[in-house]
């Protein structure tokens, strides 16, 4: 685990900390699909297209509030890390963290990070890869378990 010198609330706080690139942060994000709690690890890079999203999941995608998000991950909005959940998510992974050697992600609280390969992540997590950026591919979500980014 790393600890931050600054509370990074932003991708870009986080990548300006730790000297890497905005697209190495995971940002974990929480939605609801059809009312149930689901998770993106997305790149700090990236926008998540909700309407893709939703194709995915399988139901109509909202941001989940800060209640449902302490409720389905046990940490508070800032520092949820994408594994040692309060409780088991479906989990995209953006598979444009993928594309590089290491990636950084929440570890519970807003200055805390830590190191983890792409495909260890995939792993960690049970997490589906998927081309989930804004603007991205409109192709099919790609590998499932264990292949994801």
């Amino acid at each position: 685990m790393i600890e931050l010198p600054v509370h990074a609330r932003t991708s870009q706080q986080a990548a300006d900390a730790l000297g890497v690139t905005v697209g190495q942060i995971v940002k974990s994000l929480v939605f609801t699909a059809a009312g149930r709690p689901i998770m993106v690890a997305a790149s700090g890079a990236n926008r998540v297209d909700e309407r893709r999203l939703g194709e995915l999941a399988g139901g109509a995608i909202r941001r989940a509030d800060p209640s449902t998000v302490k409720q389905a991950t046990g940490y508070t909005i800032g520092g949820v890390p994408p594994i040692a959940l309060a409780s088991p998510l479906p989990i995209y992974v953006d598979r444009d963290l993928l594309g590089y050697d290491l990636v950084y992600a929440a570890a519970g609280l807003p200055e805390c990070v830590f190191p983890i390969a792409p495909q260890e992540l995939v792993r960690a997590t049970g997490g589906t890869i998927v081309d989930i950026k804004e603007g991205g591919s409109d192709s099919a979500a790609s590998d499932s378990k264990g292949g994801r980014a």
